[in-house]
């Protein structure tokens, strides 16, 4: 297959990008780094990465921020912030792939833990995540060409314990190989709308 990973240079993106390129063709992409480089915010942007590359059997995003903050300091802006950057982007990567990935084909987005397993100051988090799990699970249903669509939604890396596990009190890291495993779940395998937890 030939896959797009948008967001390759990260803990999830290199997860995946282990996983799969051993058997695989995986163009990498990213702001600043990879093969191509694409900035998500931009429809040009995602439409000439698309052209560049040409036709792909699969697409994977492991990209996307949000805020972080208490509620009480949080606002309107700060959560639109979340939505903008980690979901309206990911949904334009498929919107924009529609025609670009080949019949039966596949969109695998990256959510996250926080939308069901919540900690302090995770609000923005939890927001986007659940906004992309309710994504996936009706877009799917409505796709041309026998494409699918799902997301993973991973906890806590091991590799990301040391920089981010003060965040998560009580969160068992999952392995990195756990998680490449659920990519190569929904690129290789036959699920649509599915909201992959790694736990």
């Amino acid at each position: 297959m030939k896959i797009i990973l948008v967001g390759a240079s990260g803990d999830v993106g290199r997860a995946a990008y282990a996983e799969l390129a051993s058997r695989h063709d995986v163009v990498s992409a990213g702001r600043s780094s990879g093969d191509i480089q694409v900035d998500l915010t931009s429809g040009d942007s995602i439409e000439a990465m698309y052209r560049q590359i040409g036709p792909v059997d699969a697409v994977i995003s492991a990209a996307g921020e949000v805020e972080f903050g208490r509620v009480s300091d949080m606002t309107t802006d700060k959560f639109r912030f979340g939505l903008e950057n980690k979901v309206l982007t990911q949904i334009n990567l498929v919107l924009f792939g529609l025609e670009t990935v080949r019949e039966g084909g596949s969109f695998t987005l990256t959510s996250g833990i926080l939308d069901r397993d919540p900690v302090r100051m995770g609000t923005g988090a939890a927001i986007a995540n659940g906004a992309l799990g309710g994504f996936v699970t009706s877009a799917a249903i409505d796709l041309p060409r026998n494409l699918r669509l799902n997301a993973v939604s991973p906890g806590l890396l091991d590799v990301s314990a040391d920089q981010y596990g003060a965040w998560f009190p009580g969160h068992d890291p999952v392995s990195s190989k756990r998680v490449g495993l659920a990519y190569a779940k929904c690129v290789e395998g036959g699920i649509t709308g599915k909201v992959v937890a790694v736990d």
